[in-house]
Formats: C-alpha cells, sequence, structure tokens
C-alpha cells in the first residue's frame, strides 16, 4: 500500500512540474499565483531580430501578422492569458500563452519594464488591436 501511495505522489508531482505549477509569473494587479513563469535571457527567437522596435500607437498603421517589438511594462492581468501592456505612448492588450511564460525564471511585477516580441492582432476591421506575445524578457 505505501509503494502504491509513494508512486501516486510521484505522479503527481510530475503532472504539476510538467504543468507549470511550481513556476512563477506576474505579480502585478490582477495576477494570480499560478502555472507561470518570467523570463531572465534574450529573445532565443531569430525573427525577434527582424521584429521592428515600434510603440503602442504606432501599431494601428501596422498590418495584421506584423512582427514587432515592443518595449514598456505590463501594468495588470485581465484574464488567464490577457494583460495590458503600457508605453510611453499608450496601453495595448498583449496575450501571453502560459507556455512563454513557462520559459521564464523569475517574476514580473507592473513596476519591471520589459521587451516583448510579438505578432499583431487585428480584428477584420481594425478596430481591436492586440498583440499575441512570442517571448518577453525583464529589460
Amino acid at each position: 500500500m505505501k509503494k502504491h501511495i509513494c508512486a501516486v505522489c510521484i505522479v503527481l508531482f510530475a503532472v504539476f512540474a510538467a504543468a507549470g505549477i511550481f513556476a512563477q509569473g506576474y505579480t502585478g494587479p490582477g495576477g494570480a499565483a499560478g502555472p507561470q513563469g518570467a523570463y531572465t535571457g534574450p529573445g532565443s527567437s531569430s525573427a525577434r531580430n527582424t521584429a521592428e522596435l515600434v510603440t503602442v500607437a504606432e501599431l494601428k498603421d501596422l498590418r495584421d501578422d506584423a512582427r514587432v517589438t515592443l518595449q514598456g511594462t505590463i501594468i495588470n492581468q485581465l484574464s488567464r492569458e490577457k494583460f495590458t501592456f503600457r508605453d510611453t505612448s499608450g496601453e495595448v492588450v498583449v496575450e501571453i500563452d502560459r507556455e512563454v511564460w513557462r520559459r521564464l525564471s523569475e517574476s514580473i511585477s507592473e513596476n519591471d519594464r520589459v521587451e516583448i516580441y510579438g505578432e499583431v492582432d487585428k480584428e477584420r476591421l481594425g478596430t481591436r488591436v492586440e498583440i499575441d506575445v512570442k517571448s518577453i524578457r525583464k529589460l
């Protein structure tokens, strides 16, 4: 019986670790201690180097799926994967998937300046603009 309980505990630990339960994440307003992590080094994607550094105000003029790099702060968490990002020119909603957070090793709060790399996500009429974040790093 004890062997069975030990085996169950080991399996549960492995499942939780794989799900990122023990990782850290966004700790600012609206943030929840959950399966999210933070980022420590420069982006490993070669696409990051070809992405244009833009401001939030410039996003409305870009095409859908344009690759961009933004620098600013994440000021709050709106839902599980949606956050408000702010730079000196304005605010935009960014979607940061759990997989992006899992690659990080430190927490990011509303006081931390970050650089995000992602793609512009515009709805058909172009009235709503979001960023689908591919990587994030603390500056």
